[in-house]
């Protein structure tokens, strides 16, 4: 009898796994991963059984004392891209995709060194999310934080040793929706429970979308700033284009001058800048996918980035070997992995919300938020969203209680930084661009660790005493 119930006492304990984690979720090895001493985790999370709707996770533990570290989510924008293809392994997770795409190369400046990394696929029918309900796929703002908020109630009781641990929310670009609307819902739930209540202690948000009409007009400031368009179409875009009340799916105000300036800085331009990044190279798909294809290695080099990452992420991602560590596809979608959802429709009018009235909801409850901008960026530039953070801290009535001046990285100055009232920051990142740590590793890593920390970006380029 009790070798009986010592077996059942030890499958059970293989199930949960040793320490309260889902044992079924463990990712054991990745194919071509390099050897590590930190665990990973991957999975679906249900978030309507009755619709069949579930979102998939990924989970990398810090890479030392993971049980002293807090926790921080990081979402992709979109709407309707990868935070597993985005933030996991092309910017700030373990990993990175190696030239061939069959394999992984480890990043020495993941931000798992300063804590454990949460990625979700949201909403359904991002990369490996999905639904049951085809009408699931019709989604917006509100119900993309409901589904995210219940997400993180049931990942926590998959992980009930992460419930009392810290949380920070990050991500990037229209993440600047996403994470202020969670961290709202979150704030509700904390104010109604007289449970479980979430330990939220910081937000921060990369080259966010936060309201469309300083947003959209920063991007053509910043092509003539950068000598990418004339000084006559860069004049006639800012005397002729009322960007006030402007609407994505529908804009108004803009008269017939306004359209025929803006359509020719987009010409100028040209498709051969990426305006994410508009130091880098491009990559050109059709070469880079035949050499994946005939297992050469694939990498172009472009200022010490790897430029062709997406193909070779895409490539990698799509290899039943790697979908089965994952734990992932489980549903065997009628369609490949992809980095941007290709069955998704979302709302194209909530991208005209202002989330400067969240965020400062957000400051009141004395959670400390950063904006932080990649100054190589033009599709959501630095010039918009400075702005918006100082006229934030206005109407906040926040003093500057850091003048806006360098701070510094190893020696050198890795952005420039203000901050309001103890509470609100803006930094931008040198050198970095709308994927802050795709351009930037070493530089984001230390503004991400002074955030999870609550530590001022130094001001000298004397480093603190423990790092």
């Amino acid at each position: 009898m009790g070798l009986f119930w010592f077996s059942v006492v030890l499958i059970g304990l293989v199930l949960v796994g040793v320490e309260g984690y889902p044992a079924e979720d463990l990712v054991v090895k990745l194919p071509g991963q390099p050897q590590v001493g930190f665990k990973q985790y991957a999975g679906y999370v249900d978030v309507d059984v009755k619709n069949g709707r579930s979102l998939f996770y990924y989970f990398v533990e810090a890479d030392k004392q993971p049980d002293k570290k807090p926790l921080s989510l990081w979402l992709n924008g979109g709407p309707g891209c990868s935070s597993i293809g985005g933030g996991a392994f092309t910017e700030l997770g373990p990993f990175y995709p190696t030239g061939d795409g069959r394999g992984l190369r480890k990043n020495p400046m993941s931000w798992n060194r300063a804590s454990n990394l949460l990625f979700v696929e949201s909403p359904a029918g991002v990369g490996w999310s999905y639904s049951n309900t085809s009408s699931d796929y019709n989604s917006g703002d509100a119900s993309t934080a409901r589904d995210m908020h219940t997400f993180l109630l049931k990942w926590y009781e998959k992980f009930p040793a992460y419930k009392s641990r810290e949380l920070f929310l990050t991500g990037e670009s229209y993440a600047g929706h996403y994470i202020p609307q969670l961290a709202v819902a979150i704030l509700d739930h904390n104010k109604h429970s007289i449970g479980f209540k979430f330990n939220l202690k910081g937000v921060a948000i990369g080259n966010p979308l936060l309201k469309l009409d300083r947003d959209i007009p920063a991007t053509y400031e910043y092509f003539w700033s950068h000598g990418m368009i004339s000084d006559e179409i860069g004049l006639t875009i800012m005397n002729d284009c009322d960007f006030e009340d402007y609407e994505f799916a529908t804009p108004h105000n803009v008269s017939i001058a306004c359209n025929n300036a803006i359509a020719t800085a987009n010409s100028i331009v040209g498709e051969y800048i990426n305006n994410y990044d508009v130091i880098l190279d491009v990559c050109y798909p059709s070469i880079v996918e035949q050499e994946l294809r005939l297992r050469k290695v694939a990498t172009k080099i472009s200022v010490g980035v790897d430029v062709c990452m997406t193909y070779e992420r895409r490539f990698y991602f799509n290899l039943p070997e790697v979908q089965k560590a994952l734990h992932a596809n489980r549903t065997n979608l009628p369609y490949s992995w992809g980095m941007c959802s290709g069955v998704l429709n979302y709302s194209d009018t909530d991208g005209n919300l202002n989330m400067l009235p969240l965020l400062a909801r957000i400051v009141k409850n004395r959670i400390p938020v950063w904006v932080f901008s990649g100054d190589q960026d033009s599709v959501v530039p630095l010039l918009g969203s400075r702005t918006l953070i100082r006229e934030l801290a206005h109407d906040l009535k926040f003093q500057i209680t850091v003048p806006y001046g360098a701070w510094f990285h190893k020696g050198q100055v890795g952005g420039w930084a203000t901050e309001y009232g103890n509470l609100l920051t803006f930094a931008t990142v040198r050198g970095a661009a709308h994927m802050v740590p795709y351009a930037q590793p070493s530089r984001s890593l230390h503004l991400f660790s002074s955030f999870v920390r609550n530590r001022r970006l130094p001001n000298t380029t004397r480093p603190p005493i423990d790092e």
